[in-house]
């Protein structure tokens, strides 16, 4: 056997670690401000502001339910302040969403659905941004936008049901109260379409339940 062969063997052989991604830096010109924002929008913990005798700060916030944070600050990131464009944040109802960021004061878009593949990257006001939810709001083809004050850009994507292979399937988990409620409501609907089929009513339906929403959230075929 090579020396090839025997190192084609050993890597194979070896653990994937897991690479998760937990924070993305943001630029802004004045830190305090962005602070400020970020917190005005509802639910945004704060996990840290920390100021050194260098200049050196650094500030980090997690938004409601996510897994992952932001970080901005002075001396952390070369980058043009406002150059953070088209930043995830997946919810599961984008009109109570879009409702809540207005409520507090940000300048959110309407709800849109893309006309053209990539329209929900082109400016507010495109034409190819089709006004309103995804018709029978079809999972990931709902969004709408909003800006920092430095104008890093977040797009808001409503995703109900995930594709299969894009989450483990041994796992059912829920990041907030809400997205369990969320996912209850589509069980329950999806359960009375069941009985209405089945033309009896269905005493098993924590179990249908339980089948439903493990299969939604696995990308599994869900069932009728």
């Amino acid at each position: 056997m090579t020396n090839l062969e025997e190192d084609a063997i050993s890597s194979s052989s070896m653990a994937t670690l897991d690479m998760k991604l937990e924070v993305v830096v943001i630029p802004v010109a004045d830190v305090d401000r962005a602070k400020e924002f970020y917190l005005s929008l509802g639910g945004w913990r704060l996990d840290a502001d920390y100021r050194f005798d260098n200049g050196f700060r650094i500030v980090q916030l997690t938004p409601p339910g996510s897994p992952a944070s932001i970080q901005f600050g002075a001396k952390i990131t070369q980058a043009a302040p406002g150059s953070a464009q088209n930043l995830y944040l997946i919810v599961s109802d984008i009109a109570a969403a879009r409702e809540q960021l207005a409520a507090r004061g940000a300048a959110v878009s309407e709800v849109f659905h893309p006309g053209e593949p990539g329209a929900a990257f082109q400016a507010e006001g495109s034409s190819a941004r089709i006004r309103g939810a995804s018709p029978d709001h079809a999972s990931y083809g709902s969004f709408a936008t909003f800006s920092d004050p430095d104008g890093n850009r977040w797009l808001l994507q409503e995703v109900t049901t995930r594709l299969p292979g894009r989450v483990d399937r041994s796992e059912t988990s829920f990041r907030s109260v809400s997205d369990l409620a969320d996912s209850l409501r589509r069980a329950e609907s999806a359960h009375g379409e069941h009985e209405k089929r089945t033309g009896r009513h269905d005493a098993n339906w924590p179990d249908w339940y339980a089948a439903y929403i493990v299969a939604e959230q696995g990308g599994h075929e869900l069932p009728r």
